[in-house]
Order: C-alpha cells, then structure tokens, then sequence
C-alpha cells in the first residue's frame, strides 16, 4: 500500500511534534509527503495537479494540529476543490472507492479534557464526523485517528516515542490497513 501525507500546519516552524512526526514518516517506504502550506501558500489548490497524485495512493492521511476542533483552514479548501462531484463522489465519482482515509493530530489538550466529562465535553471522535463522513461519500474507509495530546508539553523522549508510534502506525497501513479499525496501534504508557 502506498501512502499519502497531506500535511497542513499554517505555522509549521513553531510545531516540534510535526517536525518530529514528519521526521519519522520520511524514513517509511511508500509514504509521500505534501505540505500543503509549502505547495499553496496563496490557497490556490490545483484539482488538476492534487487529483492524479491522490488516485497513486490507497491511504490518505490528513495530518495537522487539531485547530478550532477541525483542520486548518487549507484542509478544507483543499477537500472542497480536489474531491469534485463526479471524480470522488456522486454517479460516476468513484476514483477514491476502496481507498482508506485518515487524520494524524495534535492537540494542546490532555486526553481527559476530550471526554464528555472533560472541558471539551466530547472526545476527539465526535468532532471528526465531517471527515469521516467525507470518507464515506467519497467511498473510502475511516480509520481512527493518530493523537498527540498535550502536545506542547512533551518532552524530548516523548517526542521519539509519538514518533516510533507513528513510524509503527505507517507500517501496519501499509501491511493490513483493514487490521486498524478494530486494533488501533496502543497510546505508549504514559504518553496522553
């Protein structure tokens, strides 16, 4: 399986978890990484250009920091322009059928401040419906997501092992994607 990194962070330079995250996707065979940012800085999404390089891939991942309980502004400006009526969705929209769909985040928040007794009130996956949704409509699979909590606490050591999650995570995608939906790969003790 080949994967696709679609990675927006609109301030990627003050980020030590994407840095790092990023790091460690670059070492897997089979991962392309985009940064959405760096190829649209002016938000002038090409369906052209983005459309061919998604239907190489069998998984997607959107991986960003967890903004205003979504992505950054370009995921969505990229959704709304690449996945046309027709081309991943609707009658003859099926070019993304079978493909898996997924978000890497990061969130300053702790694992309990997204619970429904937490200062959230919900966990992570109630404020992902849209993308999973989205995975639906455009035949795909939604995987649960990859989390970083309390992101801007981390320390050095914490950092590697998010990341030897990460590299682990990416190689089972790669093997047996499917595997992931019931047997998500563990939070590592300690780590929120």
């Amino acid at each position: 399986m080949k994967i696709l990194v679609l990675f927006a962070h609109p301030a990627f330079e003050r980020s030590r978890i994407h840095v790092r995250l990023l790091q460690a996707a670059a070492t897997v065979q089979d991962v392309t990484i985009r940064d959405l940012y760096q190829v649209y800085p002016d938000f002038d999404v090409s369906p052209q250009a983005e459309q061919p390089i998604v239907e190489q891939h069998d998984v997607i991942i959107f991986q960003h920091p967890f903004y205003w309980y979504s992505g950054p502004a370009l995921i969505k400006q990229w959704m709304d322009l690449v996945l046309e009526h027709g081309w991943a969705y609707g009658k003859n929209g099926t070019r993304l059928q079978g493909k898996r769909m997924m978000n890497v985040l990061s969130m300053a928040g702790n694992e309990q401040a997204y619970s429904a007794q937490g200062h959230h009130g919900h966990p992570v996956n109630a404020f992902l419906l849209p993308f999973e949704q989205t995975a639906r409509l455009c035949y795909m699979q939604y995987l649960p997501p990859f989390t970083v909590h309390s992101s801007n606490a981390l320390s050095d050591q914490q950092l590697n092992e998010h990341a030897n999650r990460y590299i682990q995570l990416l190689e089972q995608l790669k093997t047996n994607a499917a595997a992931l939906i019931s047997n998500p790969p563990p939070n590592p003790s300690g780590l929120s």
